[in-house]
């Protein structure tokens, strides 16, 4: 089988489901194709693996490029000739069910429903066309019921699949926290706290800014390393005086960010909404306790391994994060009850078979002569 993953994202969530799906294939004998922006951690890791990447400047947000954008896609799935075509994220399944129009069996995925990545005046229209766009779409593949609820719930019609991310649990392992703050550089002290995420709005780094004047009052000798970089940074630096602190690092975009994680007593995830975020899973395959808010596909992911609050619990959040830094046992208790956790629904193994079986039912039986 011939599959056109597309995707506009070439780093975080969605890059590395594509990664996972497009590297079991291979190993599958099929002919998996990722069409995405040229340069990034998608591209170099296809590229280092073997499978062919064909390059698609796409912007993260739709706007005037997007009607070159489809011109452009429409012109790869030409080419190409896939047996399926699977579009990752909102932006690709904007352009590509435009390029494909149902012509081919379309899986669509996306990793966060459109009307949620945007809950202002956009959210409406992207409701009206995700409705629409379901009569181009053979299966909508959901990575949580969260999503999948979203999704019936604004009226998408069709087959809303789910399947939840997964982890690579043989990579992702637990490792001692002191020899990995030592490899990174990381001076010996007090407690740390890690988020890892890009620095956008849904991803919630100013109700952690927030919440961190707290955590310093109940565990003042705490540090909060703070991974990704993004569009808000520098609103970051202005508006929250408390990202000056000392015990703030802004560490920047990282190759390895799962590397901080391990490093961590207690990993933050302060987002407004998510699909089912790989960073929660991650950690917990680190067997590191995760503080999250509820947003789409947490409270499933996360189960007894962590803290699971209100979205906008800001006081909430702080407590929940310095009761981890202050007792590192409890900490740790749920650090191997998450390990135990992913092991048992969240193994990428699970989800790429899963998603291989559905990949191959969509494949267009020759006709009988």
């Amino acid at each position: 089988m011939k599959i056109l993953h597309v995707a506009q994202p070439v780093d975080g969530g969605v890059a590395g489901v594509v990664i996972s799906f497009a590297k079991d294939q291979q190993r599958r004998g099929w002919q998996p194709i990722v069409v995405c922006p040229p340069t990034g951690v998608l591209p170099e890791a296809m590229r280092e693996c073997g499978v062919p990447v064909a390059s698609w400047r796409a912007t993260r947000s739709p706007g005037p490029s997007v009607l070159g954008e489809v011109r452009a896609l429409n012109r790869i799935v030409r080419t190409e000739r896939p047996d399926v075509v699977h579009l990752h994220g909102s932006k690709a399944g904007l352009a590509g069910r435009l390029a494909v129009r149902g012509k081919l069996p379309t899986i669509f995925q996306p990793h966060l429903w459109s009307f949620q990545s945007d809950p202002g005046p956009t959210a409406l229209p992207a409701r009206v066309w995700e409705r629409f766009a379901a009569r181009w779409t053979v299966r909508t593949v959901c990575v949580s019921l969260d999503e999948q609820a979203a999704g019936r719930s604004a009226g998408v019609a069709g087959d809303l699949t789910v399947i939840c991310n997964g982890v690579d649990l043989d990579r992702v392992r637990p490792r001692d926290r002191h020899g990995v703050r030592a490899d990174l550089g990381i001076e010996p002290g007090g407690p740390v706290a890690v988020c890892v995420a890009r620095l956008a709005p849904l991803k919630g780094h100013d109700m952690l800014l927030r919440a961190w004047a707290a955590v310093l009052a109940e565990a003042p000798t705490a540090r909060l390393l703070i991974v990704g970089d993004g569009p808000l940074r520098d609103a970051l630096h202005r508006d929250h005086p408390i990202s000056h602190d000392p015990s703030v690092s802004w560490l920047g975009w990282s190759d390895s960010p799962g590397d901080y994680m391990a490093a961590a007593d207690v990993v933050v995830v302060p987002s407004r909404a998510e699909g089912m975020a790989l960073v929660p899973l991650e950690a917990m395959a680190s067997a590191r306790s995760v503080v999250a808010f509820d947003a789409g596909g947490i409270r499933h992911s996360i189960g007894d391994g962590g803290a699971v609050l209100p979205i906008g619990d800001v006081a909430g959040l702080a407590d929940a994060v310095a009761q981890r830094l202050l007792d590192t046992a409890m900490a740790d208790r749920e650090g191997a009850q998450g390990r135990r956790r992913v092991e048992q629904h969240f193994d990428q193994r699970t989800a790429a078979d899963t998603l291989a079986d559905l990949t191959a039912a969509l494949r267009p039986v020759p006709a009988s002569r």
